[in-house]
C-alpha cells in the first residue's frame, strides 16, 4: 500500500468522529481545483511504510476512533482491501473517499462490509465530467454504477460537490440532485485555493451566493448542506 501522507489527527474529516487520515498518491482524474495536486501530478518519494502506519495505529488504539483514507483516488491502489482488512482487524472504524470511477473495488468493499462510511464526490454535472477531469472518452455510468452501489447499500454515505466559478453553474447542482435519492446526504463544499492546485486559476463562490444555493437547492432536496472549505 503506498502511503503518501500521514495527518495523525483530525475532527474534521470523519463526520462526528476522532480520527487519522491516510494520504494514497495518484489520481485517475485531473480537476483543476483538485487541492492535493502534488498527490496527483507528482512522484511522491517520501511515502510512509505500512510498518510505521500500523505502529502508529497500534499505539492509538482507545485514542483514535477511525481512519480516513483518501487521495488521490485511493481505489487506484492494488492493496487497498488488504490494507484495510488490516485496520478493521484492529478495531478501528474506516471512512473512505472515492471519486467513483472504480464501481468493481467499490462493489467489493461494500459486499465485504470492509468500511464504515463513504465520501463520494461529484464532481460536476454529467455532461462537464470530461472537462472538469480532463478525460476525454469519460464513462459516466461508472459513475452512476457507484450511486447506485451506494443508494442501494445500508452503508452510511454522503455525495459532495467542491463549488467553484470556472465549473458550475446554479443549474448544475439540480442535475446533479436527479442522480440520487432525495434522502441521501448531499453536501456543498466551499472552494478554497491551497495553494497546491492542479490549475491556480480557479476561483470559489462567494459565501453569500452559497447560501443561496443551499436554500434553493434545499427545497427540492431536504438532506443537502453547506461545508466549509
Amino acid at each position: 500500500m503506498l502511503i503518501a501522507g500521514l495527518q495523525k489527527l483530525t475532527l474534521l474529516d470523519y463526520p462526528g468522529k476522532t480520527a487519522c487520515t491516510v494520504f494514497t498518491p495518484g489520481c485517475n482524474f485531473r480537476c483543476p481545483f483538485c487541492h492535493n495536486a502534488l498527490l496527483v501530478t507528482q512522484t511522491v518519494k517520501d511515502l510512509v511504510s505500512e510498518q510505521e502506519f500500523f505502529s502508529f495505529l497500534s499505539k492509538r488504539k482507545g485514542i483514535l476512533d477511525g481512519v480516513c483514507i483518501t487521495g488521490g483516488e485511493p481505489t487506484l491502489q492494488k492493496d487497498l482491501i488488504p490494507f484495510i482488512k488490516k485496520i478493521r482487524d484492529m478495531g478501528f472504524l474506516i471512512k473512505l473517499d472515492t471519486n467513483g470511477y472504480k464501481p468493481d473495488i467499490l462493489k467489493q468493499i461494500l459486499d465485504n462490509g470492509l468500511v464504515d462510511y463513504i465520501a463520494m464526490d461529484i464532481k460536476a454535472s454529467p455532461e462537464k465530467y470530461p472537462a472538469t477531469t480532463d478525460m476525454k472518452d469519460f464513462d459516466f455510468s461508472l459513475i452512476l454504477n457507484s450511486i447506485e452501489l451506494l443508494e442501494k447499500s445500508s452503508l452510511p454515505h454522503e455525495f459532495r460537490t467542491t463549488v467553484t466559478e470556472d465549473f458550475h453553474s446554479e443549474q448544475d447542482f439540480f442535475e446533479i440532485l436527479r442522480l440520487f435519492s432525495n434522502d441521501t446526504p448531499y453536501f456543498l463544499q466551499q472552494f478554497r485555493d491551497s495553494g497546491n492546485l492542479i490549475d491556480g486559476g480557479c476561483t470559489g463562490w462567494t459565501a453569500e451566493r452559497m447560501k443561496k444555493l443551499h436554500a434553493e437547492l434545499e427545497k427540492n432536496h431536504p438532506d443537502v448542506h453547506l461545508r466549509e472549505g
